[in-house]
């Protein structure tokens, strides 16, 4: 539960207010110029209407220069960004051949495997050598090597499920996958801030979608309870299934899974539970194997457990782990594996060998040196941010932790002044986020440095206190919080 003073949830609201007005006045003159301008159209209707791309033309093209930053190096603790221009207040943006060395604290690079590694990249490029960068076809064809079912054998044995199944894609890896498990005459109760792949999977799947509040399992109980006994809408005959989707670590909030009391409400009710691991595996947990690990849970309580290879395991992709019965039956109907592309090769190797590395099985202790890394970078970046008096969400062990802005001008000027500085940060607001809530979501690697991270730590307290986003006062002066403050979910 977010808590935000009034006075700061007013001079948002008035903030978007006025943008909304202005845009809607220049709008507004605009037609007017239209109208005594031939139209190109020939008969065909506007692909955009006015009020469809309202957002992105009056609010979002302002401050457009603050995402979609190209890099030209390796996404590693330090990176190159490529500077750009705008001769017309941003509208469209000119890349240059300048680069600016920018600490990293954007990039998903949890245990540092983005970069070149020692025992990964060599493996790599010899598999690249051998299979190609693509396999040009869909597992069922000619899409599966012997890599394919290495892999998948690797995942299953890693997370401790009997079997598993990997994509191409970690997107498509949930909204693929849900309208394949569940249909018409299914439930589906999601989290109120589960990931948008998981929304559109929901909604595609035919399913009845019900939602329970952030993170409380007594929500979710009640929802559960509600839904069993009113049945299914009209009939209200018995669901045909049930299944309640979480996530490991939230990726906009930072904030881990209640995942024992929500498993224990799913084995109470005889819901399946669906975990979304994509922030969590390889990141926490002692030996990298996620949410279950760290909050002691077992496995087999997680009916279906995903996650993707994007984030701690320096790939791309996703995967399934559950059931060998599960898994045969999405081999054999999930559209992601009949008809699309199988994972590429050199990426399949990335996740054989940075797993190996994670568990030691190549020599070495770099795996668990890099989980201890990971955990004592986040509790000291989040500990120190919060006693400047920012307000960071978030659980410790967490490696995302958004520092919340509120007001939808300090987006830009954080984000630009910490890049001024050679800080490159990750800003994010709505439709991201509810339109109150816009914040700056930090990550932190293994990859960092303990100088790194007071560099960046310096530079992001220097403009918290010039954008005025020290909402908190700092820790020698803490007290107490305000007590005029609203809670928003």
């Amino acid at each position: 539960m977010i808590k935000i003073p009034y006075l700061t949830a007013l001079s948002t609201y008035f903030s978007y207010g006025l943008l909304f007005a202005f845009g809607q006045f220049r709008d507004f003159f605009r037609k007017i110029f239209d109208w005594f301008h031939s139209s190109n159209l020939q008969g065909y209707a506007p692909i955009c209407l006015g009020l469809e791309d309202f957002y992105i033309r009056r609010l979002y093209l302002r401050i457009q220069d603050c995402f979609g930053r190209p890099i030209s190096s390796s996404p590693d603790a330090w990176f190159d960004v490529v500077e750009r221009y705008s001769n017309d207040n941003n509208k469209t943006l000119t890349r240059t051949t300048k680069v600016s060395r920018c600490l990293n604290l954007g990039s998903y690079n949890y245990l540092g495997f983005a970069a070149a590694d020692e025992y990964c990249t060599p493996r790599v490029i010899e598999t690249l050598k051998r299979f190609s960068p693509s396999t040009c076809s869909p597992r069922v064809d000619g899409g599966t090597t012997t890599l394919h079912n290495e892999l998948e054998e690797c995942v299953a044995n890693f997370v401790g499920k009997p079997a598993a199944i990997v994509f191409g894609m970690g997107y498509v890896t949930n909204s693929a996958i849900l309208p394949v498990l569940i249909g018409k005459g299914g439930l589906i109760i999601s989290d109120s801030l589960n990931h948008n792949s998981i929304v559109n999977g929901a909604r595609g799947s035919g399913a009845t979608v019900r939602v329970f509040q952030h993170n409380t399992p007594s929500h979710l109980e009640e929802v559960l309870r509600q839904q069993i006994a009113e049945g299914q809408p009209r009939t209200h005959r018995p669901w045909k299934k049930i299944i309640v989707i979480v996530e490991g670590i939230y990726s906009m909030e930072g904030e881990l899974c209640k995942l024992p009391e929500i498993v224990a409400i799913c084995r109470k009710y005889k819901a399946y539970a669906y975990l979304d691991e994509a922030h969590s595996i390889g990141a926490v947990g002692k030996t990298g194997r996620g949410v279950c690990e760290l909050l002691g849970v077992d496995t087999a309580d997680v009916d279906i457990m995903m996650g993707t290879f994007t984030k701690s395991f320096g790939s791309c992709g996703g995967y399934i782990a559950g059931s060998k019965e599960l898994i045969q039956y999405l081999k054999y109907t999930c559209p992601a594996h009949l008809y699309a592309t199988s994972i590429s090769p050199p990426a399949a190797q990335q996740i054989i060998s940075s797993i190996k590395v994670i568990l030691g099985e190549d020599g070495s202790s770099r795996g668990a040196q890099k989980l201890a890394r990971i955990r004592e970078n986040s509790n000291f970046f989040r500990s120190e941010l919060q006693k400047m008096g920012f307000e960071v969400l978030g659980d410790n062990d967490s490696p995302v932790m958004p520092i919340m802005l509120y007001n939808p001008a300090k987006i830009p000027a954080f984000s630009r002044e910490c890049l001024k500085q050679n800080v490159a940060v990750v800003t994010v607001a709505f439709p991201a986020t509810p339109l109150l809530l816009a914040r700056a979501r930090i990550c932190i690697s293994a990859s960092h440095t303990r100088e790194d991270l007071l560099k960046a730590l310096a530079v992001i307290s220097e403009v918290g206190d010039l954008v005025g986003i020290k909402y908190f006062p700092a820790e020698s002066e803490k007290q107490h919080q305000e007590p005029g403050a609203i809670k928003l979910e």
